[in-house]
This record gives C-alpha cells, structure tokens and sequence, in this order.
C-alpha cells in the first residue's frame, strides 16, 4: 500500500522539485498528469517484449536520481522502477521472457551530467517564475547594473573656480554627455541619469558642454561662482537635479507647441525620490511627467522622474500618481522654477501649456526628440557651435577617439569643499509665492 501511494504521486514531486518557480502552473493540469501516471503504471502491467512501457518510464527513470532524499517516495519509487525495468529483469544476458538484446547506449546523459544541466536549467526556471518580467509590475524590483560601472574623478575643492567631477566607467574616463547611454534597459523603460546637483543644496552644478569629456563644474556669471537662492519656503534645489545623456535640446529648431527654440543643453532632469544624491551619480529612473520652462525665449524641458530604487517607485507611473502620492509637490516645482532668478534682478520665468505638468507619454516623445537631436549632433549633421562632441564608445560618431589618445587627467583629490558666503544662505521672501 505504502508503495503504491508514493508511487502514485512521484511524477508530482519530480516536476515540482524540477520546477519550484512554477508551482502554480502545476494545479490547472493536476488532473492531466494523474492521468498520464496511471497509463504509465497501466504499461508497466503490461510490458513485452517490444518494450513500449519503456518509451515512457526510462526518460522519468534517468531524472530520478536527481530528486533528494527528503522527497516522499523516492526510495520507493527508485526501487520499484528499477525492479520493473526490462533492462533489469534481463540481467547481463540471461533468457527469460523479456530476454531481448541489451539496447543500444541510451543518448540520455549520465546522472551525474543530467544533475548538472538540470540544476542550470532549474535556477533559470526558477529566477523565471520568481521575478516579474511584465511591463505593468514594479518597476523598483528590475536591477539595471550600469550605475554599479560607473565612478567619479573629483579634482580640486567644491566651491572652486577649478573644481572639476569627471565620471569613469571601469576606471576609464568617459562623457556624461555623449558615453553614458540613455537607456538602462531594453525596453527603454529605465533611462540613466546624471545627477549634476543634490537636493536641498545651492551651488549651480552642470555638465560642461564645452570642456574635453564634459566634467561636470560650478556655472560662472561675471567670473563669479553661481548659486541659486533659498526662496521661502523652499531650501536649494527640491529635488535631485541633474540630466539625461545622449540628449540635447536643439538651439536651431523651434518646438511647435512652446514656439521656442532649445536651449542648447542636455535635456532638465528633476528626480523626486526620497534618497539625496551626489554630482556625478548614475540613478536608474523612469519617467512620469514634463513641464516646459521658457527660460529667456528658450524651451528649457525639466522632465519629472522618480529613482526605481526610491520605496515609492512602484506607486509612482504617470503624473497624476505625484499628485496622489506626493501632493503639492508639483505646484511647489512650478513655483520654484518661477521665482528662482527674481533675489538676482530677473524677471519671473514663464510656462507653456499655462504651467501644466504634461503626462508621461508627452515626456517620453520629448526625450526622444532630443534624444533624436542629440545624434545628430554627436555624428556631425548638425554644427556642434562650441559644444564639445569628443568622446569614446559613439562608433558612428567622427569625434570618436580611443581612450588612449586622450590626455590624462588631473588625479583624484577628496577635498573638503570651501567655504561659501554666508548670504548664500540668506531666505527671500517673493511676493506672490506660495508659503
């Protein structure tokens, strides 16, 4: 009795020791493979010496082994197959009813081989069923490595006319304009960014369009270092603000819908997530929404995205989803971007589309035109103007050089920033700001 039960429910056990990630898809055909068990056990009865019991048995028979001790029956089952089998039963060439010639060497691997192909092919599987591939699931559990490559070069101090970020991929100098791509997934769903200034901090941080590689440095006005200031009730920067690669908004081509041409930058990155960056970070992001700044009659894009390591990534898919999850954090973003430059003399910046935050589809066709804009910068179809198109891994570009034809760089320093003036700190109070 105790054999046959165990018996009974072996292929059950073998298939979901094999497939241990899909155990679900295992309970709709349970009916169907109780059936198939039995016909096998109804051609073991009924054996001959054509050997047809053997078409099925054998191949679950050579997968046996592979099953562990602690499986239920398997000692059972094992001794049951091996007593039954007509090899077996016709020894090394004794007559008996089944004394058919031995066959031919099985094409099946060994069970030392078949245990090894099998255990790839189970955690495969395995990985396959417990991580959601659906474009719908939560992003955050996707993990793009390409920001794990990726280092910083800092020479001279913060808050220095010289202070210089380099980025380095596998300790090689690389551009954060032209080298780092724009996507960190296949799907295009995940896009890297670079963080040029954390939240909550002053200094004007941007990439350098014009110097060798692109560092990232403090933005000079009248040979000053620039900061922006602290206009109640906001502190700095709200946001990890920084730039997608291999993008730029074209200064020869007016937008339709803004009337405005770009502004020769790579395309305004406003990161919400929870976690304070750093100049020169790659954060993986997706993208949720897009407001249009027109920023001294240019179209200055500043696209809304979340980190998807961020605990809120998951909630946070399209732009009405900030509004949900993070209220007033939009209108505060509109109202900063508004008053910023008024404490240093300029008039109030303006909105297309009368200050809406656009919704993620619209953001996304902006990234690709200036994705689309970028490329035909980096490949010479549109003049460069100054900007700096030098780089190592774009193979259709004609800037393209080899990593040793670059000059080296200045080395690593890691020092403590200087000290800044202490109106930098200083709150302006705007008429009309929200508090």
């Amino acid at each position: 009795m105790t054999s046959k039960t165990t018996d009974d429910r072996g292929p059950l056990y073998l298939l979901r020791f094999l497939f241990p990630g899909a155990a679900p898809l295992f309970a709709a055909p349970q009916r169907l493979l109780l059936m198939f068990h039995r016909r096998l056990l109804l051609q073991r009865s009924l054996r001959t010496t054509t050997g047809t019991g053997t078409l099925l048995h054998r191949p679950l028979a050579a997968l046996l082994p592979l099953l562990p001790s602690r499986v239920p029956g398997r000692a059972n089952y094992m001794a049951s197959s091996t007593a039954r089998s007509p090899v077996a039963a016709t020894g090394s060439g004794s007559g008996g009813r089944n004394s058919a010639p031995p066959p031919p060497s099985s094409p099946l691997p060994s069970a030392t081989s078949t245990s090894k192909i099998s255990s790839r092919r189970t955690a495969q599987i395995a990985r396959h069923f417990s991580t959601s591939s659906s474009p719908t699931g939560p992003v955050s559990k996707q993990k793009p490595d390409m920001a794990s490559n990726y280092t910083v070069r800092k020479v001279a101090a913060p808050n220095t006319l010289e202070h210089r970020v380099y980025i380095e991929k596998d300790g090689q100098p690389v551009s954060p304009f032209h080298d780092i791509p724009l996507y960190a997934n296949q799907e295009q769903t995940i896009l890297n960014m670079v963080v040029e200034i954390p939240r909550w901090t002053n200094a004007k941080l941007e990439i350098s369009k014009e110097e060798l590689l692109n560092p990232i440095k403090q933005d000079i006005k009248k040979g000053k270092l620039r900061y922006v200031r602290n206009c109640f009730p906001h502190k700095g920067y709200l946001w990890n603000y920084g730039a997608f690669p291999q993008t730029w908004e074209d200064p020869n081509t007016v937008h339709p819908e803004t009337k405005a041409k770009g502004d020769n930058d790579p395309l305004d990155v406003c990161e919400i997530g929870e976690l304070v960056g750093y100049p020169g970070q790659i954060k993986q992001v997706k993208v949720l929404g897009v407001m249009a700044l027109l920023d001294e009659e240019e179209t200055d894009w500043k696209v809304i995205v979340i980190d998807v390591n961020d605990p809120l990534a998951s909630k946070l898919n399209d732009v009405e989803d900030v509004e949900r999850h993070l209220p007033g954090l939009l209108r505060a973003t509109n109202e900063w971007f508004r008053i910023y430059k008024i404490p240093d003399g300029k008039p109030e910046n303006q909105f297309a589309f009368t200050g809406e935050c656009k919704n993620k589809d619209y953001a996304l066709d902006v990234v690709r035109e200036c994705a689309e804009a970028w490329e035909r910068l980096v490949t010479g179809k549109t003049p460069a103007g100054g900007v700096s198109t030098t780089n190592v891994t774009v193979q259709h570009s004609p800037s393209r050089v080899s990593p040793d034809q670059l000059p080296p760089l200045p080395a690593h320093e890691e020092l403590p920033a200087e000290k800044i003036d202490a109106s930098i700190d200083k709150w302006f109070f705007i008429s009309g700001a929200s508090a």
